[in-house]
């Protein structure tokens, strides 16, 4: 029932209420307040701001979604119940409209098809080499997946499950191996450093030991380390055998040394013997009386004088022989140890073109940059890279291909100047140090090769190829180093590239 009470009335002690039961006082509890003072019900609120919050999601793609869409805006401006209610029973109604019937179980695929079930358990089979044996779990979720997929009609629902497990574990475990690789990788390289800081003095160790740094560097392929092993194995043998001939070399040496020594010896009791017999004489000569006492002691001292003659002349060739043989193995070590000079030296070049290798030309930049810095001298370096060579291999053969490379190699080192080195940075691509070079004089000594390689054609079996390159050139600039100069002469070679090809860009 109602109250009598005015509004005035119930609003005072609505507040008289909101004081005593220490409410704070929002318009919720004043309402109810309100409510309970006058005996009354009141309408909620209308719930308009959270219910354009909502609008703001729901779907509207269908025409029946956009119409019902289009009535919820209506029932939140007019702040209707009753049009709210409609469109929320709209929306139900959309949930229990007819569904598409199922699909026929003839199409319907509940089974991994033989083919591909076929292929995953062999990708499964073919990961696990790369893996190693650490994690057992892998192995064993493997094995079972590979069973699995291999079983008649292997229905889809486990078969993704499975595959689900497996390749949550395949991450964490590929992530071990990559960690492991690394790890080997940076003590292997540990290793060659200590190597080569051990090995100063034998220039034959130290040059492999600089092989093997340059073959560990990343990233690391199959064939670069074919290439490695190939030309690791010849300057191992040449090694081998000028050391075997050294160590043989210094082996006769010191023994003509002895046998010098032992002349030397000789020589010196041989002449510590005449003195003593000349004092022996002498000795006997003074003491004589007549002259018959005195000739057999100077015939004795005629023989003594003339064996002593004779075994000095003897003694004098023996060691004259022995000085000459002395000197030829001075000079055959000399040559050996230039043969292994020159063995060692293989580590630092490629052995197809006989240009330096990726070690050499970090060597030989260093050098140029340190002397450009101390002479404030200006330097350049060239990438270049020769167009459509894949073509060329695949037309002509890998060994055509590896003959064109000989070829630019040649015509490069012919047509630049001596202080100029050429190194080959991989594949097909070459690098130039072109020392007090500036960069626009680099680009007219690139072009100028690039008009050379045009009138030297490269023969194959009677046919003229052509074969030019594109190329980048970088100017070393201030404190920055190698590897900002190749990098900025790489993308002057990729514009040469987009640009047309037998191009030369200053980077």
């Amino acid at each position: 029932m109602a109250s009598a009470k005015s509004p005035s009335e119930i609003a005072r002690e609505t507040l008289k209420l909101l004081a005593t039961r220490r409410l704070p006082p929002t318009p919720d509890h004043y309402q109810a307040l309100y409510d309970e003072v006058a005996g009354t019900t009141s309408a909620p609120a209308f719930p308009s701001a959270q219910l354009r919050q909502i609008s703001r999601v729901i779907p509207g793609q269908t025409p029946a979604q956009k119409r019902l869409l289009g009535l919820l805006e209506t029932a939140i401006t007019q702040q209707d119940w009753g049009v709210l209610q409609n469109v929320l029973v709209g929306y139900a109604n959309l949930g229990l409209s007819p569904v598409a019937a199922p699909e026929p179980a003839s199409t319907r695929i509940d089974h991994l098809p033989l083919t591909l079930a076929q292929n995953l358990a062999r990708l499964v089979d073919n990961t696990l080499p790369a893996l190693g044996e650490d994690d057992a779990r892998v192995h064993e979720l493997a094995a079972q997946l590979s069973t699995f997929l291999r079983e008649p009609d292997p229905p889809v629902s486990t078969a993704e499950l499975m595959l689900g497990n497996f390749s949550y574990r395949l991450s964490f475990a590929a992530e071990d191996q990559a960690a492991i690789r690394l790890s080997l990788l940076s003590l292997l390289r540990l290793v060659f450093e200590n190597i080569a800081a051990l090995s100063m003095d034998d220039e034959w160790l130290h040059g492999q030991a600089e092989a093997l740094l340059a073959a560990s560097t990343p990233p690391l392929t199959l064939r670069r380390l074919d290439d490695v092993q190939r030309r690791l194995k010849d300057v191992i043998f040449k090694q081998t055998e000028a050391k075997e001939r050294t160590v043989h070399a210094q082996m006769q040496m010191r023994e003509l040394l002895a046998t010098f020594i032992e002349r030397l010896a000789q020589m010196d009791e041989s002449s510590s013997a005449y003195n003593t017999k000349m004092e022996d004489c002498a000795e006997r000569i003074s003491q004589a009386t007549q002259l018959q006492d005195i000739m057999p002691l100077l015939e004795e001292v005629m023989a003594a004088t003339r064996a002593m003659a004779l075994s000095s002349r003897v003694t004098r060739g023996e060691l004259q022989e022995l000085r000459e043989r002395t000197e030829a193995k001075h000079a055959e070590i000399d040559h050996l140890r230039q043969e292994l000079d020159r063995a060692s030296a293989q580590a630092r070049h490629d052995p197809l073109t006989g240009s330096l290798n990726r070690k050499g030309f970090a060597e030989a930049m260093e050098r140029e940059i340190a002397r450009a810095r101390r002479q404030d001298a200006p330097l350049c370096v060239a990438l270049l890279d020769v167009d459509n060579f894949k073509s060329i291999n695949d037309r002509l053969g890998h060994t055509a291909g590896d003959a064109a490379l000989v070829h630019l190699a040649q015509v490069t080192r012919e047509v630049m100047r001596p202080q100029d080195q050429l190194a080959r940075y991989g594949g097909e691509e070459f690098v130039i140090i072109l020392p007090d070079t500036e960069l626009a004089e680099g680009v007219k000594a690139m072009e100028r090769l690039q008009r050379e390689l045009t009138t030297r054609y490269f023969l194959k079996d009677q046919e003229r190829v052509l074969i030019t390159f594109s190329a980048g050139v970088a100017q070393v600039e201030g404190e920055q180093g190698s590897a900002d100069a190749i990098r900025r002469a790489d993308q002057g070679m990729y514009l040469a590239k987009r640009t047309g090809k037998n191009r030369v860009v200053a980077a």
